[in-house]
């Protein structure tokens, strides 16, 4: 009896959900292989893997194949962070780490949202886009990675309490029609996060792996701004994701934001198109634009990074009071915001041959 026939035997037995050999996937670790014991570690990528005991029985199942009287012993142990990253960096089909986090079959669609810098309504446009795609009949999960200032539950109008369990994961809250998981969850009376890297990373993971989200249509994560390292972590986790950069007209947001749009091509993420928000004020007395912030910045974004321009969001002062209410502007889409929602929504879903690709200027 030799390593590589315990190594062996163990290759047959594979990851339910990533549908690849625990051997393959580097998961075997401390073989023993003995007169009197065969076994092995495995690790698994979150001590709280629903199927841990299933991975067990198929391992002690393969090993009692070959031990000839010997003892079987199985061990689990978890990853460590940098285990994941790697992992994750070699999973690099998006559907196969897809299936990782959804289950086998998994159809998710992951965009992220970003943006050069603060201020520019990253937040609200990532809660509208995502109340509109549940509007139009898509089953959509949010993920609010601004860790530092999370803002999603106050826009979804969502209690700002500690989620529930089952069997070690968390059930994610639902509003209007979407499933929302943040770290605003656990903050008691606005606590502020102190965090460095490696623990802002570990909490991305959690909200991507130890949550129960089904099998939804869309995964949307709405980024801090810039180009720290929670976008970096999921570019990591998630490689190939789409993009959607979001900006305000004025020469100073669209500079910063092409950073972002940069960061994404250079870990080959996808950038969807660019959301111009706070394009223009129609003024209610004579019905005419007014261009407050400037304009142009997105269309020369979308340009630059060879993309388009999604949508062009209009200030309005009902966007701001449906964020502080919980009542977002998509809600309704007869609504000049609400419809532009709606437009974009359609535009992602829209099968690539029917999409527009041209980058207008209006």
């Amino acid at each position: 009896m030799t390593e590589e026939d315990v190594r062996r035997a163990l290759a047959a037995v594979k990851d339910p959900e990533l549908q690849k050999g625990i051997v393959e996937l580097g998961m075997v670790r401390n073989i023993v292989a003995d007169a009197e014991r065969v076994g092995a570690t495995i690790v698994l990528t979150t001590a709280g893997c629903p199927l841990r005991n299933q991975i067990r029985a198929e391992a002690e199942q393969a090993l009692e194949a070959i031990a000839e009287g010997r003892r079987v012993e199985v061990r689990l142990d978890a990853m460590s962070c940098d285990e994941r990253d790697a992992l994750a960096a070699r999973l690099s089909d998006r559907q196969e780490l897809t299936q990782s986090l959804f289950g086998p079959g998994s159809k998710t669609r992951t965009i992220a949202i970003a943006s050069g810098k603060g201020g520019v309504g990253k937040s609200t446009v990532t809660t509208n886009l995502a109340v509109a795609l549940a509007a139009q009949g898509h089953a959509v999960a949010l993920i609010d990675a601004d860790v530092y200032g999370p803002t999603i539950p106050l826009m979804m109008g969502l209690a700002a309490v500690p989620p529930e369990m089952h069997d070690g994961k968390l059930i994610p809250p639902e509003a209007h029609g979407v499933k929302v998981v943040s770290m605003g969850f656990f903050l008691p009376d606005n606590e502020p996060v102190i965090w460095r890297g490696p623990m802002l990373g570990r909490a991305i993971e959690q909200f991507l792996g130890d949550v129960l989200w089904g099998s939804p249509d869309f995964l949307l994560i709405d980024l801090p701004p810039g180009t720290g390292d929670i976008a970096l972590t999921i570019a990591q986790m998630i490689p190939g994701a789409d993009m959607i950069i979001v900006t305000t007209p004025q020469e100073a947001a669209a500079r910063t934001a092409i950073k972002a749009a940069k960061m994404a091509r250079m870990t080959k993420q996808h950038v969807l198109g660019v959301v111009e928000n706070m394009a223009y004020y129609v003024c209610p007395d004579c019905d005419s634009r007014h261009y407050i912030f400037g304009r142009g910045g997105a269309f020369e974004i979308a340009r630059l990074m060879d993309s388009r321009l999604l949508g062009r969001i209009p200030l309005d002062e009902a966007t701001r009071q449906g964020g502080d209410t919980g009542l977002p502007a998509a809600l309704d889409p007869s609504t000049p915001v609400g419809a532009a929602f709606a437009d974009i929504a359609r535009e992602l879903v829209a099968p690539s041959g029917e999409r527009d690709h041209t980058t207008k200027r209006s």
